[in-house]
């Protein structure tokens, strides 16, 4: 398996070349990841913290490191220092704990608040009633070591592209409505999250800022 022909095969298919690409590496060897860096990628996606930390100290200094599964409270602590961004926030109690961690070690953390987008149960992320009800408390206004780049959804797992459209759309009226309203400073809303290998060119011409890609340039998962 080639890693940097898949990647250039990837490339080269985007319908919006200046979405940014992150490498989907969970369960994939480090000598993969070596492989995708070699090819010029900087950003990997790892779902599991205790994955990310095994292979943390193997990479360059200037790899970024997105966590993009599903964070449990418990384990924040473990990444806090180092994650370049936290692509799944769906509940306001990850949220805080994102927050305590960072007035720790003094570093507002970077995070995308997870939507829920998909006619699916096993998805996680917020409702728009949740998000709103959040936005418009005062323990959010409160809080000061995070940083709210953007949103992250993730569309069915349906062979019905009209529907995986309509979803990442819904979710891109939404990142726009949001940049309208007056929200705290620390909710610079620039990226949209959305698109994996088998849906991320509906994704970008759907306006997503960022693809998670695994199998397309890994094969498929270990």
């Amino acid at each position: 398996m080639d890693i940097k022909a898949n990647l250039e095969a990837v490339k080269n298919s985007f319908a919006n070349p200046a979405c940014q690409l992150i490498a989907v590496s969970k369960t994939k060897p480090l000598v993969d990841l070596q492989a995708a860096y070699a090819a010029g990628i900087r950003d990997f996606g790892e779902n599991k913290v205790q994955e990310i930390q095994a292979k943390q100290p193997d990479m360059p200094t200037d790899t970024r490191w997105h966590m993009i599964g599903h964070l449990q409270s418990n384990k924040v602590k473990y990444i806090a220092h180092f994650v370049h961004l936290i692509h799944g926030v769906d509940s306001f109690k990850l949220l805080r704990e994102i927050d305590k961690q960072g007035k720790k070690i003094d570093r507002a953390i970077p995070v995308l608040l997870q939507i829920h987008i998909a006619e699916e149960e096993s998805k996680f992320g917020f409702e728009e009633s949740e998000l709103n009800q959040m936005l418009e408390s005062a323990d959010f206004a409160a809080l000061s070591h995070v940083q709210i780049q953007g949103l992250m959804g993730m569309a069915t797992f349906t062979e019905n592209e009209n529907q995986i459209r309509k979803e990442f759309r819904s979710l891109k009226n939404l990142f726009d409505s949001l940049k309208a309203r007056n929200l705290p400073s620390f909710v610079q809303l620039n990226e949209l999250s959305m698109g994996m290998s088998g849906d991320y060119r509906i994704a970008q011409e759907e306006g997503s800022t960022m693809v998670r890609i695994g199998s397309a340039i890994f094969g498929s998962r270990n």
